[in-house]
């Protein structure tokens, strides 16, 4: 694996395990150079996305969403010439609550794209796909609907 392609696997993997801590702040700032398209609520930049993260997903007295995101079958293209790259990867999102079973709540895909700035790579724009549902009651106060674009940043 090349230097880019592990600095960007990490950019990946860095996102799940912010969110998965309950670390919102820290998630929101990885796209502080990012336009995220976030389903019927536009596009947003990193402020935007923290707001509605906050107003949507649910923290438990633990400071977590009680979540484990897992990123796969990521497919990096980095032009290093350009300093420019896209990931296509898709996520699983489990959950377990005392009044729930650990389980599959979310299934889609991320499509990133990225930006050498000042020698270091950072998500420059992410389209969030949801794809398969399960019950998202106790991780989203507000339901997606499944569709092929647009689902809401909260997976």
């Amino acid at each position: 694996m090349t230097d880019s392609a592990l600095a960007i696997t990490n950019l990946l993997h860095r996102y799940a395990e912010a969110i998965d801590a309950g670390h919102l702040e820290e998630a929101a700032a990885l796209f502080r150079h990012a336009r995220i398209e976030a389903g019927g609520n536009g596009t947003l930049d990193h402020a935007g996305l923290l707001a509605l993260w906050r107003r949507i997903i649910v923290l438990y007295p633990c400071g977590t969403p009680r979540t484990r995101h897992l990123i796969s079958n990521s497919i990096l293209e980095i032009d290093e010439a350009a300093g420019t790259a896209t990931a296509r990867s898709c996520y699983t999102v489990f959950q377990a609550t005392e009044q729930m079973a650990l389980q599959a709540i979310a299934s889609g895909r991320y499509l990133d794209r990225f930006a050498r700035l000042d020698g270091q790579w950072c998500f420059s724009a992410r389209e969030y796909r949801l794809d398969l549902t399960g019950d998202l009651s106790r991780h989203l106060r507000t339901s997606p609907t499944v569709q092929s674009r647009g689902a809401m940043p909260g997976s």
